[in-house]
């Protein structure tokens, strides 16, 4: 197992086009990590640094106590599964496995019979067992992807490196294979790093979560943490579904305020707030409940999305869309309704 250790990365292109800006980032032994962010935000980049395949600019990057920052991608140990799975059409899905592992067999001292054997095990391992004959044009995508990932595996990789790899798969199969994805990571206790764009996949796969933007870290926690206590604004509108509320604080003591937003609520704000600020007030649609409280609203609509309905509301001179199992009134209607959890940021 590997400690991946990124010390004030930074990645320049062309000069003037900051992809990383100064990243520091632990990903301890074994861990599945997930780097979460809007499309540009450079976690793509982020990700061949520490494969090798981008030079950084400056900073440093570890893995346990070696420093690996200018070495090659062939001395580092890692293995990287690309969002497009770049098989080789004319080769069987045995010789696509097998090939990155018969360039090291010379240098690995493995026998043709060992690099069968290890081709083998990498195959049941996900799944693919039976199917060593096939050519990649004969493959479902979720085969084609989980071949990528034996390609992966049976290299032993220290790290291994995951590039949006179910963005191209249909969404009943992205479920499917990314907590197969988390298992095989598990099972072999392999350091992981997994780009995503996804957040309900980056929820599902890691144990923490590192959010990116505009080429910096946002906030690094667990799933629950990045949710439910964002540390800022960005992370809190990014991860998850919001409402935005402009208003003006009307109360402050230490992290609790109430901020006057054409109705007052009570809000939790990291940053130290005083009455007068203005702040930004974010609130998740399944934090509203409706059928009691003190706040009075008025349903303007009604939307079933399948798994809840979600609720367009009139509270003064503001709008808030709520989440619930039951619709609660018709349009038109008055409901009483309660704010149960919100975040302050000044913006």
């Amino acid at each position: 197992m590997t400690v991946v250790r990124l010390e004030k990365l930074r990645k320049v292109f062309d000069g003037r086009v900051v992809a990383v800006d100064d990243v520091d980032l632990v990903v301890g032994d074994g861990e599945v990590m997930a780097i979460l962010g809007p499309s540009g935000c450079g976690k793509t980049t982020l990700l061949r640094l520490v494969a090798g395949l981008e030079e950084p600019t400056s900073g440093r990057i570890f893995f346990d106590d070696r420093d690996v920052t200018h070495l090659p991608t062939q001395e580092r140990n890692t293995a990287v599964v690309p969002q497009t799975w770049a098989l080789w059409p004319h080769m069987t899905v045995f010789e696509n496995v097998a090939y990155g592992l018969k360039l090291k067999a010379k240098r690995l001292r493995l026998t043709k019979a060992e690099v069968e054997k290890r081709v083998k095990e990498a195959l049941e391992l996900v799944g693919l067992s039976g199917l060593e004959k096939r050519r990649p044009f004969q493959l479902s995508g979720g085969q084609q992807q989980r071949v990528a990932l034996a390609r992966a595996l049976v290299v032993q990789p220290e790290v291994l490196l995951l590039d949006e790899p179910l963005a191209n798969l249909d969404a009943k199969l992205r479920v499917e294979l990314r907590d197969e994805v988390r298992k095989i990571a598990k099972r072999l206790s392999i350091t992981t790093i997994y780009v995503t764009h996804d957040q309900e996949e980056a929820f599902a796969v890691a144990d923490r979560i590192a959010v990116m933007n505009a080429g910096r870290i946002m906030q690094v926690g667990t799933p629950e943490e990045i949710y439910h206590k964002p540390a800022n604004f960005f992370v809190a509108t990014f991860v998850g579904r919001s409402n935005v509320l402009r208003g003006r604080v009307i109360e402050a003591k230490g992290e609790a305020v109430v901020v006057d937003v054409g109705f007052p609520i009570s809000a939790y704000s990291r940053e130290k707030a005083a009455p007068g600020d203005e702040v930004s007030v974010v609130v998740r649609p399944e934090d509203i409940y409706m059928g009691n409280g003190s706040l009075r609203c008025v349903v303007e609509d009604v939307v079933f999305l399948g798994r809840h309905y979600q609720t367009t509301l009139k509270c003064g001179g503001a709008r808030l869309k709520a989440e619930g199992p039951i619709p609660p009134a018709a349009r038109g209607e008055e409901v009483a309704v309660e704010v149960a959890r919100a975040w302050a940021f000044k913006t």
